[in-house]
């Protein structure tokens, strides 16, 4: 089964395409959860609640996460608590290339 780093390193590749960095570097990935049923759980945000991608961002996440072995489900929830402020969840490569410091 899939563990919490090998499910990130899966969602890695997920661009948001009006930003053009990495979910996972924009901080977006807020937990995963992996099931006995060999089902996983995604907590993630957008980048603002009105995100045009946000339905493209969240099946791009599902595909990914479903190329992985053995998963066989994947619950994608978005929830906006906490909000998503970049300046303390992106990584620093996404705040080198938002000019965020």
């Amino acid at each position: 089964m899939s563990s919490k780093e090998i499910v990130m390193h899966a969602l890695k590749p997920v661009v948001d395409p009006e930003i053009g960095v990495s979910i996972v570097d924009l901080g977006l990935i807020y937990d995963v959860g992996i099931g006995d049923d060999d089902s996983v759980t995604v907590k993630m945000t957008l980048t603002t609640p009105a995100c045009p991608y946000g339905p493209e961002l969240i099946d791009m996440a599902r595909e990914a996460v479903l190329t992985l072995d053995g998963v066989e489900d994947v619950e994608i929830m978005v929830v906006w608590d906490p909000p998503w402020n970049p300046k303390e969840m992106a990584s620093d490569y996404a705040k080198d290339i938002l000019g965020i410091w």
